[in-house]
């Protein structure tokens, strides 16, 4: 064989590998948009691990570009905006700012969408019904505005003499004046007067529960929101720090010192089952023939420490209600 053959046949062989992986198809890129800070890591791993039930893993055969908007709700439409421009497959959207913005964005070119709310994503204009979504959006809601009155009840049940309770919402949030409207509404049913406080940013609740004690509040509900829902630790440890008797929705609300959590059972379960829609889509079903899903589960926990550090005596009959008592 002659030198230059052997050489032009050595080129080839080298550069066959190469051809080779430019002809693999490129892993799919998901867009994942969370209205808060980073994403609590057990969330994150609930998701990757439908993600993975599907078939899919993170870096081995798909990409996911993150996008964090840290309490600025204004920054989501440009966030979604970019994710957009890197191409991506499919969008992930955690909150209710961050699935409006996501559709907003990616109207035009029906990207496809799977959100997790705590709402009706119906009312929110989401999707045109539960079972059959239309369009590009399908995900997950959880119980939220129909169990604020619940907390009120719950609260007034323990602490009957409270006759002025606090409402923390955040008037950034697109439900704020539907949680606030439903709020007054069962306070009136219970005789009760519910102050309405503000909390665009974390910086803003020492003022809140400031607030509290000059109008002697008897108690506090906490509202579903990003920014409140991304600290329920912190918030649960204030309400302790501040001796306020105190209800939220989240169990980590009530183990970090808040009296009293009532809502979805298990976040967690929420993002497995938007992972494992995340993959579906991504093998090519479409968001319109996936119904959306409802975490209907709920679970009521009290901390009975908080509770007598307060001086505060739990009924029997709350107590045999509880789905768990931390003592």
């Amino acid at each position: 064989m002659r030198r230059r053959d052997f050489i032009t046949l050595l080129g080839g062989a080298a550069a066959w590998p190469v051809a080779a992986r430019a002809q693999q198809p490129a892993m799919p890129v998901i867009g994942y948009i969370g209205s808060g800070p980073e994403a609590d890591v057990n969330r994150l791993r609930a998701f990757r691990q439908g993600l993975q039930e599907s078939g899919y893993r993170e870096g081995e055969n798909v990409v996911i570009e993150y996008r964090w908007a840290d309490d600025h709700y204004e920054r989501l439409p440009s966030l979604a905006a970019d994710l957009i421009q890197h191409q991506v497959a499919l969008i992930f959207a955690g909150g209710i700012p961050a699935a409006l913005s996501a559709k907003a964005a990616a109207a035009a070119k029906s990207i496809p969408i799977v959100f997790t709310v705590a709402g009706d994503p119906v009312e929110l204009g989401l999707v045109a019904s539960l079972n059959r979504p239309g369009g590009n959006l399908t995900g997950v809601s959880t119980l939220s505005v129909e169990l604020g009155s619940k907390r009120l009840e719950l609260l007034h049940e323990l602490i009957p003499t409270a006759s002025l309770i606090g409402l923390l919402v955040n008037p950034a949030n697109p439900n704020a004046e539907i949680l606030s409207r439903d709020a007054q509404t069962a306070a009136g049913i219970l005789g009760l007067q519910v102050q309405v406080l503000h909390a665009t940013s974390e910086h803003d609740f020492d003022a809140v529960f400031a607030n509290l004690r000059r109008l002697r509040a008897g108690a506090l509900v906490i509202t579903n929101a990003d920014l409140f829902n991304s600290r329920s630790e912190q918030l649960g440890a204030l309400s302790a720090r501040n001796a306020v008797p105190t209800i939220f929705q989240f169990r980590d609300f009530a183990a970090a010192g808040g009296l009293m959590s009532y809502g979805a059972s298990n976040q967690n379960s929420s993002y497995r089952l938007v992972g494992s829609y995340t993959g579906r889509i991504l093998k090519g079903e479409k968001p319109a023939d996936l119904p959306v899903q409802q975490a209907t589960t709920v679970e009521l926990v009290i901390n009975l420490k908080t509770a007598k550090a307060l001086g505060l005596t739990v009924p029997p009959s709350l107590l045999a209600r509880a789905d768990e008592v931390i003592e």
